[in-house]
């Protein structure tokens, strides 16, 4: 029996541990709403991070601990997904990630990101479930320009919420 192939995500015979930025969206389990409410009320976009998206947060901001040569350039906590733009910098310290690795891959932050909030987000509900939905998104930022217009598009996300691919109620 033939079974359908998985399309493949990653780009062939690239380096993700290089130097670089990179667009990441990550979305929960079944594109359930529970890390953040929109709300637009006239032109004033609010967003508000859940008990789940909270936990989220948190860990956004642990990723250059744990990762020395990462940085989090900007991210965006969406209800049922999130944005991150992150960057790898090899000549930001040399510790690496505690394992004797000083330059992780993006598949190696994003699987430590995806554990360590699914552990703890199950361990505030008393859960044990999937979170995050199977994978990610990546984007190998190009230049400038590109790294730009996924900044903005961060940004204008929230007020396009309604109109966005991973809306739902």
């Amino acid at each position: 029996m033939n079974y359908p192939q998985r399309k493949r995500n990653r780009l062939a015979d690239y380096d993700y541990s290089e130097n670089g930025a990179y667009f990441i969206t990550i979305c929960t389990e079944n594109k359930k709403c529970c890390l953040s409410y929109i709300q637009c009320i006239d032109t004033e976009t609010q967003i508000t991070l859940t008990r789940k998206g909270q936990i989220v947060e948190r860990f956004v901001g642990e990723i250059p601990i744990k990762y020395p040569t990462v940085s989090v350039d900007h991210y965006m906590i969406m209800p049922n997904h999130v944005h991150l733009l992150l960057r790898i910098d090899r000549s930001r310290g040399t510790e690496g990630d505690g394992t004797g690795n000083p330059s992780p891959t993006v598949g190696n932050v994003i699987g430590w990101f995806k554990y360590q909030t699914t552990k703890a987000i199950n361990e505030a509900e008393k859960n044990k479930a999937s979170f995050w939905q199977r994978s990610y998104f990546d984007h190998v930022i190009r230049d400038e320009t590109d790294y730009r217009i996924r900044w903005n598009y961060m940004d204008g996300n929230p007020a396009r919420w309604a109109e966005d691919k991973y809306y739902s109620v």
